[in-house]
């Protein structure tokens, strides 16, 4: 385990989770070592094997995709961690609980697909959610855990309980408290709530695909059999701590790519990554930026499943290229012309 950055084994998690948000996967993957057990365990005693292994891979895959929204003043990365998993594992039951069966041919009974919402009402979750957090913020702490864990991980108030490590009329107390206190200034947001419903499956579709791509990705950040390879400046270039972590698996057509510490991007530009096999470039994508220069491409395809004679990221005009035209800022191998050139053969 590396200990740049003050990741390793002995790392304090809010530490872990600070580097996490940071773009640093070494976090990522000495907090799987740490808990994936625990969270196994806890989805095991309701469900089946393979269930239980994905319940894993969504826990992590939600920590991946959230570490800079942990606030510990909810609770401890622990009774995040298990709060996720309870969450996922009552929408687990519940599925297969309300799961309608079909007839077939043969008289086996089939699964029908459950409906979700649709675009719209998504949108309205997602501004409902912004909405509640913001108002959770001036309640006080006790309140704001456990409204926390029930409005923002649809626990009940007896998986609030059992995370809190509380009496069930405690928790039932601070959570009602905290509805009463919030009830005036969420009014307007009950009303709204009503204009914008929808509904739909189209959404359900691709968000179960992109679930899906999500926990592959994780398996390969977290596999101890695959070897990063670090895209750094040119050889020659300014010192900074800007460059990019490409991993992927010979034979599996998916790759994950990390940018970190990067500036943004010239006005009019994006950074577009690329792997070259001979002549041949194939775009990993267009990195969108977050507010500490961090980005995550996954891609899927074959040239991923083989290793590239050369791996970059440049600087593109706005909507990408069909191959690298502007100036490299990262490469691997090191690169030993200036960052200003244009990549080459």
């Amino acid at each position: 385990m590396s200990h740049r950055n003050g990741v390793g084994d002995g790392a304090s998690e809010e530490a872990l989770i600070r580097s996490l948000a940071g773009g640093d996967e070494a976090a990522l993957r000495e907090l799987y070592s740490r808990h994936a057990g625990a969270v196994f365990a806890l989805a095991a005693r309701a469900l089946d094997r393979p269930a239980a292994e994905e319940i894993v891979q969504d826990v992590f895959v939600a920590i991946w995709q959230n570490a800079e929204h942990f606030d510990p003043a909810l609770g401890s990365l622990r009774t995040w961690l298990l709060a996720i998993a309870q969450r996922r594992i009552a929408n687990e039951l519940r599925r297969r609980s309300r799961r309608p069966k079909l007839a077939s041919d043969d008289g086996e009974s089939l699964a029908a697909v459950d409906p979700s919402p649709g675009p719209v009402a998504e949108a309205w979750l997602a501004y409902r959610r912004a909405a509640v957090r913001e108002a959770l913020e001036h309640l006080p702490a006790e309140q704001r855990k456990a409204l926390g864990l029930a409005f923002f991980e649809e626990l009940t108030h007896e998986q609030v309980a059992q995370v809190l490590e509380l009496p069930l009329g405690t928790a039932k107390t601070r959570i009602r408290s905290g509805l009463r206190k919030l009830r005036a200034p969420l009014a307007a947001l009950v009303a709204l709530g009503v204009v914008l419903a929808g509904g739909g499956a189209t959404w359900l579709a691709r968000e179960r695909a992109q679930a899906a791509l999500e926990r592959r990705a994780l398996d390969l950040v977290t596999s101890s059999e695959v070897t990063p390879l670090r895209l750094e400046p040119p050889a020659g270039a300014a010192v900074s701590e800007t460059h990019a972590t490409y991993r992927a698996r010979q034979g599996e057509p998916l790759a994950v790519l990390t940018l970190s510490h990067f500036a943004p991007a010239p006005a009019g530009s994006v950074y577009q990554a690329w792997t070259r096999h001979g002549l041949v470039y194939t775009s990993i994508g267009i990195a969108e930026l977050d507010a500490s220069g961090h980005a995550r491409l996954i891609a899927e395809g074959r040239a991923f499943g083989v290793t590239p004679d050369e791996i970059s990221v440049t600087v593109e005009p706005a909507g990408g290229s069909e191959s690298p035209t502007g100036p490299e800022v990262v490469a691997w191998p090191l690169r030993l012309d200036p960052v200003g050139d244009a990549p080459h053969e």
